[in-house]
C-alpha cells in the first residue's frame, strides 16, 4: 500500500512520488512566453499613452473621449499585468485575486468601451441643431455608465470573497500519477456571474458598435469598437469549453492565453488605426481636416 502522494510502478512492487501538476516557472517554457507578451504588451500601451498624451490637444485624440481611452489603456495594461497571478503554485491569496482582479479590470474596459459606443450613437443622433439628444453629449454621463457598469462586478467580487471565495485545491484522483494542485472558484455563481456579464457587456457593446458602424469618418471609431468586440468575444467563446473541459497547468494556459489575446486584440484593434493617423497623417491634427 503506497502513500497518498505516492503511487505504484508497473510491476506494483514499489511506490513512486506522485508529480505535482501545476504552471511552474522551474519547468514550463510558456510561462515565460507569457510573460514576454504580457510585458511586451504592456511597453506598448505605455507607448501609446505617451504618444496620446504628446497630441493630447489634437482632434484625432480628443474625438470620441479620450478620457475614456486612457481608462481602457490603462485598464488593459493592470489585467495584462494580473496574469502573474496565474502562475506559480496556486496559494490561498492568488487564488482569491485572480479571477477577481481579472474581472474588474476587464470590466472598466468593457463598460468604457459600451460607454463610448453609447456616445457615439448619441453624437450622431445630435448632430442635428435643437436635437433633444444634445444634452446627454459630454464627458459627465460617459463617466457615470463606467462607475456605474463596473461598480457591480465589484460588487460581486466583494460578495464573492465575503461568503465562497476561491481557495487552493489539492486534487489527487483526476489523473493517475499527478497531485494538482488549482484553484476551485468557490462559488461557481459568482464565477459565472463575472464571466456572463463580461459576455453581456461586450455583446451589447458589439451590436450597438456594429449599428453604427457605417457612419461617417468622423463617428468611425465604432468600426474599431466593433472589430475589437469580434475579437474579445471569439476569444471568449473559444476558450470557455476548453476551460471547462481542462485541469491543472492546461486550464491555467488557456485561462492566460485567453486574457493575453482579447486585451492585445482591443488594444490593437481600437487604437492601432488612430495611431497610425497621428504618426503619419499629421493633416488630421488640425480641426478643419476632421470636419471634411
Amino acid at each position: 500500500m503506497c502513500f497518498y502522494t505516492e503511487w505504484p510502478n508497473e510491476t506494483r512492487d514499489k511506490c513512486l512520488p506522485k508529480v505535482v501538476d501545476f504552471l511552474s516557472y522551474e519547468t514550463d517554457v510558456v510561462v515565460y512566453v507569457f510573460l514576454f507578451f504580457s510585458v511586451f504588451s504592456s511597453i506598448v500601451i505605455v507607448i501609446i499613452i505617451g504618444i496620446f498624451i504628446i497630441f493630447w490637444n489634437t482632434p484625432v485624440v480628443r474625438a470620441n473621449n479620450h478620457i475614456l481611452s486612457f481608462v481602457i489603456l490603462i485598464s488593459v495594461k493592470l489585467s495584462l499585468l494580473c496574469i502573474v497571478l496565474f502562475i506559480g503554485k496556486p496559494m490561498d491569496t492568488t487564488c482569491m485575486l485572480r479571477h477577481i482582479s481579472f474581472g474588474i479590470f476587464f470590466t472598466v474596459v468593457l463598460s468604457s468601451v459600451l460607454a463610448k459606443t453609447i456616445m457615439v450613437c448619441i453624437a450622431f443622433k445630435a448632430t442635428t441643431p435643437g436635437n433633444s439628444w444634445r444634452k446627454w453629449i459630454g464627458v459627465k454621463l460617459s463617466n457615470y455608465l463606467v462607475v456605474t457598469l463596473s461598480s457591480v462586478q465589484v460588487l460581486n467580487g466583494i460578495l464573492w470573497l465575503t461568503f465562497s471565495p476561491p481557495f487552493q485545491e489539492i486534487d489527487m484522483d483526476s489523473y493517475p500519477g499527478k497531485i494538482i494542485i488549482q484553484c476551485n472558484e468557490g462559488s461557481k455563481l459568482a464565477f459565472y456571474f463575472m464571466l456572463g456579464y463580461m459576455g453581456f457587456l461586450a455583446a451589447v457593446s458589439l451590436i450597438l458598435a456594429f449599428m453604427v458602424r457605417t457612419l461617417p469618418d468622423i463617428y468611425n471609431e465604432a468600426k474599431y469598437i466593433t472589430f475589437s468586440m469580434l475579437v474579445f468575444c471569439s476569444v471568449w467563446i473559444c476558450a470557455i469549453p476548453v476551460y471547462l473541459s481542462s485541469k491543472g497547468k492546461s486550464l491555467v494556459s488557456v485561462e492566460v492565453f485567453a486574457i493575453l489575446s482579447s486585451g492585445d486584440g482591443i488594444v490593437l484593434c481600437m487604437f492601432l488605426p488612430k495611431l497610425w493617423n497621428i504618426v503619419t497623417k499629421p493633416e488630421l491634427k488640425t480641426r478643419p481636416s476632421l470636419q471634411k
